[in-house]
């Protein structure tokens, strides 16, 4: 088992970070969130068509690149840090069960780039529903492609990244049990990865608020209370790296540790999120709250990815199943 990222993995992380700390910088998630289509059209041309990372794990037969989930969580932990709103995460899951499926038509044009889907994760939403090209559902062993159809938008608590109601299409492919099975377990661990960006860079923010904000003649970072508070955030965050890169590592090379390790993933990163998110918020004191400060939106990403795949409780409960506790 190999933890460390190699140095392939170190130099996709640095490319993927320099990307979005020119091309899209906070200043810039809020003018994209508050556009008509909620994100940056050519931001996201650029990112899947330029770094071709949509198709990062479609195998190069298929038109892809054919890496492993590693790579793809690299990716996943930056564009969580940056909060990068539009359809990336909703494309990249598409791609995960449209690869599951052996589909060919649409999974080349989500790998060029060239065309946006996403996947109905809970009734009949998903995320960018509304601006989506195609929209994918799972129908029992069955996974359903509609292209038109109604689109209604949600609003919904994370203003970074849209919602919507979206209706099932017709057939695109009958899928074995197990390979629908591997396909959620392969989005827990994409969904995971994002998550450990959004804590990460929530913890990274309030490291260095703590160092400049003076309070009675004092930086906060100096008292105990808060050096306690963060230690245990870093705490957090070192735990949640390894369980990440370990579901990723078990996606690549060790499918019989996948459900396992994709049930751990949600189960303990959705919290751990969410909590250092509220940390770091709370933390910043008053100016935490006000929408000029970026805090509250790595809260509001942090609680909806926390349910984006169901609740907690859910993922703790398959995985008590999954070890016969």
């Amino acid at each position: 088992m190999r933890l460390v990222p190699t140095p392939e993995q170190r130099e996709l992380r640095d490319a993927v970070r320099s990307f979005l700390a020119a091309a899209s910088p906070m200043p810039a998630v809020r003018r994209a969130m508050e556009s008509e289509p909620g994100h940056d059209p050519e931001v996201y041309r650029r990112l899947t068509g330029e770094l071709g990372l949509t198709g990062l794990t479609v195998p190069e037969e298929r038109g892809g690149t054919g890496a492993g989930h590693a790579e793809l969580a690299v990716v996943l932990e930056e564009t969580g840090a940056a909060l990068l709103p539009g359809p990336f995460l909703a494309t990249t899951l598409a791609a995960i069960l449209l690869t599951e499926t052996g589909e060919k038509e649409i999974l080349a044009g989500v790998a060029a780039g060239t065309t946006t889907a996403t996947v109905v994760l809970d009734g009949n939403r998903a995320l960018n529903g509304a601006e989506a090209d195609v929209v994918l559902t799972i129908d029992g062993d069955r996974v359903l492609a509609r292209t038109d159809g109604e689109r209604r938008p949600l609003r919904t608590l994370d203003p970074t990244r849209r919602q919507a109601l979206v209706e099932p299409g017709g057939e695109v492919a009958a899928v074995s049990a197990a390979g629908i099975a591997r396909a959620r377990d392969l989005f827990a661990v994409a969904v995971a990865a994002e998550q450990l960006g959004v804590l990460r860079a929530s913890l990274e923010a309030i490291v260095a608020y703590s160092r400049i904000r003076v309070a009675f003649n004092r930086v906060i970072g100096s008292y105990q209370a808060v050096k306690h508070r963060l230690a245990d955030m870093h705490c957090t965050l070192e735990q949640a790296e390894s369980i990440v890169r370990y579901a990723a590592w078990a996606a690549d090379e060790a499918p019989a540790e996948l459900p396992g390790a994709a049930a751990l993933a949600q189960a303990y990163l959705g919290r751990a999120c969410f909590e250092v998110a509220s940390g770091s918020l709370l933390l910043h004191g008053g100016i935490g709250f006000t929408w000029e400060h970026d805090a509250h939106l790595y809260y509001k990403r942090a609680k909806a990815d926390e349910v984006l795949l169901g609740p907690p409780r859910v993922h703790r409960a398959r995985l008590a199943d999954l070890l016969e506790l």
